[in-house]
C-alpha cells in the first residue's frame, strides 16, 4: 500500500459519512440497521444486582439467621450483591422463602469480589463431614 493511499492524501472523492450517522448532539440521522444498536446492559452487568449460590450442609450447630434463628440440613447459599452492598442469605433446599444470614451483610466496593466473598463464606458454612 502506498503512502498516499494509507494516509488519504491526494483523495478527492468523499468515501462515506465524516459523522458516522450522528450529529453533534447524539441523535442518529437516519435509523441504523445494526443489530443491539441502543441497548444497554442489563441488571446482571458489573454495576448491577447479581448473585451466586451454592449448595450447602451446614455443621452440627447450623446457620443463624435474622428470621427464623437457627437452620440446618440441607440449605442453598446466596451471596446477593446490589447497592455496594453484599448480603448472605439462606434458604431450605428447593424452598421459596429466603433468610437473612445474621451478621452477613457488608459493604462491598467492588462487584468484581462476589465470587471471592461467595467462596469464603460457601468455605466457612459449608461443613457436611461436620
Amino acid at each position: 500500500m502506498s503512502e498516499e493511499a494509507a494516509t488519504g492524501a491526494g483523495a478527492t472523492a468523499d468515501t462515506g459519512p465524516a459523522t458516522a450517522g450522528m450529529t453533534a448532539d447524539g441523535t442518529a440521522e437516519t435509523p441504523a440497521a445494526v443489530p443491539g444498536a441502543g441497548m444497554v446492559a442489563d441488571a446482571g452487568g458489573a454495576g448491577g444486582a447479581q448473585s451466586r449460590t451454592t449448595d450447602i450442609v451446614p455443621g452440627p450447630g447450623g446457620v443463624m439467621t435474622d428470621e427464623v434463628g437457627v437452620v440446618t440440613g440441607d440449605l442453598t447459599l446466596r451471596t446477593e450483591y446490589a447497592d455496594g452492598k453484599v448480603t448472605l442469605r439462606v434458604q431450605y433446599k428447593d424452598a421459596d422463602e429466603w433468610y437473612v444470614v445474621t451478621g452477613a451483610s457488608v459493604a462491598l466496593a467492588d462487584p468484581a469480589g462476589l465470587d471471592a466473598v461467595h467462596g469464603v463464606a460457601v468455605g466457612l458454612l459449608n461443613r457436611p463431614e461436620g
